[in-house]
């Protein structure tokens, strides 16, 4: 029953707190045995029981502070202390917009991202009012957000950190991450354009996961063929539009009178643009009389 119980206990903690408290018992025990060696020689055959009550009533104070501050502790911090480069290097002020949408949890899973991911007490209230919130699709959102962090709380390859740090005279969230972020020297970590935009005036470093994700889209050429399926009608006339599988939109010229049709197109243009990027086609029919056209001129 012991060993299943300590299997459990072991199982739902954090492996941060977990090494913490370790080394906090760890840390208490040497403090005792540096503690009686001078007088050791003074309390003779005292000694074996003076070192089991000091070791264990420092070892246990050890034990809780490792444990409290366990959170803060990363194999990946102390890998970077010995290396020559501080975690603090490493700090990244999460925006509630990026909690939400849950696609940095895949990004940390994976590698691409390490260091301190910095959640302060402000954008958690945030996003537990958004939990709270009476309209449906607002309290999904939020349930949603919290889960995800909770998600990468888990994760032994990132360190999240809660921290208390508010400004009380600051009312937006936004400007709080902002200032935040200034004093902290941290990056923020958003997909929302206008707070990219403000922190970057005042001269906070953003990481934009909508400018990685569109970094990391497969690049499409000009005279490149694509097969799409016309889904609606564009803004100009007779255009169609379709959407690749990554949600990158594609405007098929001539293409209205094949809505709802799988067709062929061919690429004539790519703009890329601060929401994205849109790919220009032409079908494929349109595209050979076009050939045509030139060759007999």
């Amino acid at each position: 029953v012991l060993v299943v119980a300590m299997e459990r206990l072991v199982r739902n903690v954090n492996i941060s707190t977990l090494v913490g408290g370790m080394l906090g018992l760890a840390a208490g025990i040497f403090t005792s045995w540096l503690m009686l060696m001078p007088i050791r020689e003074f309390t003779g055959e005292w000694t074996a029981a003076a070192f089991f009550l000091l070791g264990s009533f420092l070892g246990y104070g050890g034990l809780l502070v490792g444990i409290s501050k366990g959170s803060t502790f990363s194999v990946t911090g102390v890998a970077r202390s010995i290396s020559g480069h501080d975690e603090e290097e490493y700090l990244k002020l999460v925006d509630t917009s990026v909690i939400i949408d849950g696609r940095i949890a895949d990004v940390c899973e994976t590698g691409f991202i390490d260091g301190v991911f910095v959640i302060p007490q402000f954008i958690l209230q945030e996003l537990q009012h958004i939990a709270d919130s009476p309209d449906s699709l607002k309290r999904a959102r939020g349930r949603r957000g919290l889960d995800i962090l909770n998600r990468m709380q888990k994760m032994p390859e990132i360190n999240v950190r809660i921290v208390e740090d508010d400004f009380p005279k600051i009312k937006e969230v936004d400007a709080k991450l902002v200032a935040l972020g200034k004093r902290m020297g941290a990056k923020v970590l958003t997909n929302d354009f206008n707070l990219n935009k403000v922190a970057e005036l005042q001269g906070v470093q953003v990481l934009n996961v909508n400018e990685l994700a569109n970094a990391i889209k497969p690049v499409v050429l000009p005279g490149e063929p694509l097969k799409v399926f016309i889904i609606k009608e564009g803004k100009e006339q007779n255009q169609g539009v379709a959407y690749l599988e990554d949600g990158t939109m594609v405007v098929v010229d001539d293409g209205k009178k094949m809505i709802g049709k799988n067709i062929n197109v061919t690429v004539t243009s790519v703009l890329q643009t601060t929401a994205g990027r849109m790919i220009f086609t032409k079908t494929k029919e349109q595209a050979e009389r076009e050939a045509e056209r030139a060759i007999r001129e």
